[in-house]
Order: structure tokens, then C-alpha cells, then sequence
């Protein structure tokens, strides 16, 4: 597996990647409003602007895509894995790399967590710093955790 800068033309195969991992994942923790937030947050344009930030990275398994991260400063925005490929190291590849980038310029890293990643970023060393919650239509909340690494 190799892990490589995202670059124009792999936008369809990143969305297929964090829309495969939302819609499988997310409805074993969050509502459905929830899983419809984060599938409308990770549109394609979104992804287009991940792709021209130069931060996002895509982890590929000969000529596929099953992994992607991204990050802004010392914030990891974004950590995907496909499903099938859970459980294997590849989370764990692609925040190496992530963190590698991160501690160029930062001592600390700092990442919001879904429900469903909280366990793999507290054993990679992540504290739990405080709590978010966001309002959705229909009284529904997105409940998260805010953690934080330091990297130095």
C-alpha cells in the first residue's frame, strides 16, 4: 500500500471512498440526519478543494483507492478507510503520514472525532480536550470529540 498527494482526476474514487465508509459505518452510531450531513459535507466539490489545498493524500492498494486523510495546519480534518479495509493498518498508515506533515510546523495536532474513530486516535496517543455538538434539522445533534496530540 502506498500512500501518495491527491491530485485532479481521483475526485470520484475519494468520494466513493467517503460515502462507502459513511453510509456503512455511521448509521451503526448516528442517526440517519447525521449520516446525511456528512455524506452532504463531503461532496465533491469539497473534495475538489482537499484535492487544491495539496493536504489531501489518498492510501492506494495496487491501482485503487481505500484511504484518504487530509489535513489544514495542525488540524487533521478528515481520516476515511473503506470498510473492507478497516482493521488492517490503514488508518494507522495514513495518520502517520498525516502526522509527519503536521510536525514539520506543529507541535500539537488537533482533530475532531466522529464516534466511530474515537478508539483508533486514543490509542495512537490522542486525549479527549472537550466536547461539540452541532444542531441538525428535526431537534437532531451531531455529538463529537475534540482531541488533540502532542506530536513534539
Amino acid at each position: 500500500m502506498e500512500y501518495m498527494t491527491a491530485h485532479p482526476g481521483m475526485e470520484d474514487a475519494i468520494y466513493n471512498v467517503l460515502h462507502t465508509t459513511i453510509e456503512t459505518i455511521y448509521p451503526k452510531y448516528y442517526p440517519k440526519e447525521v449520516v446525511q450531513f456528512f455524506c452532504r459535507h463531503h461532496s465533491k466539490a469539497h473534495i475538489l478543494d482537499g484535492i487544491a489545498s495539496g493536504n489531501m493524500g489518498v492510501l492506494t492498494d495496487g491501482d485503487s483507492i481505500v484511504g484518504t486523510g487530509c489535513y489544514d495546519c495542525n488540524h487533521i480534518t478528515g481520516l476515511y478507510v473503506l470498510p473492507h479495509y478497516q482493521n488492517q493498518g490503514c488508518g494507522t498508515q495514513i495518520m502517520n503520514c498525516l502526522e509527519a506533515e503536521i510536525i514539520k510546523k506543529y507541535q500539537v495536532a488537533v482533530l475532531e472525532a466522529s464516534l466511530p474513530a474515537v478508539f483508533l486516535y486514543e490509542r495512537r496517543g490522542y486525549q479527549t480536550v472537550g466536547h461539540g455538538i452541532y444542531e441538525l434539522d428535526h431537534d437532531v445533534k451531531l455529538v463529537y470529540e475534540i482531541m488533540e496530540k502532542r506530536l513534539k
